[in-house]
């Protein structure tokens, strides 16, 4: 039988990361949601410094982030009244230099995939670890992130 290899590349450059021919429908889950795929430092930096609000989402291969995060996202997005003015997104294990970037964000907290931050003028405001959506249902995910918008994204916050 043979295995299947999920992060085998023949340049070494690659190495550890997941083949982009599995990961692409995982990215455009949120693309089609009007996420900005980030995938250097530079790009994370020039819109989370933007003024503004930005969600910025840790996107992942595992089961926690198709059954729970993405979801929640896009019922979150679907149902909020005020949304936050960018949606940005980096892919843990092939967005290398992206995903870095985006946790130096997110000051306190440690690494986990996935993760969503909400920054506000650059400035982490609130935070979804993994710990915070595994166990859970992608409507409570989504209304957490709601009241976030909310809070945050209505001038007040």
């Amino acid at each position: 039988m043979q295995s299947l290899d999920i992060v085998g590349h023949a340049d070494p450059r690659a190495a550890g990361r997941y083949d982009e021919a599995l990961v692409e429908p995982m990215r455009q889950e949120l693309v089609r949601l009007g996420f900005i795929e980030t995938r250097t430092a530079d790009e994370v930096d020039v819109h989370v410094r933007a003024c503004g609000t930005a969600l910025l989402v840790v996107n992942s291969v595992c089961g926690c982030a198709a059954s729970r995060a993405r979801p929640g996202v896009a019922l979150a997005l679907q149902q909020a009244k005020v949304k936050p003015d960018r949606l940005l997104t980096a892919f843990a294990g092939n967005d290398v230099e992206a995903t870095a970037r985006s946790r130096t964000y997110f000051m306190g907290y440690g690494s986990s995939s996935p993760q969503m931050g909400l920054l506000k003028d650059g400035r982490l405001v609130f935070m979804l670890e993994r710990k915070d959506i595994e166990g859970r249902d992608a409507p409570e995910i989504a209304a957490d992130l709601a009241a976030a918008f909310e809070k945050y994204c209505g001038g007040e916050g």
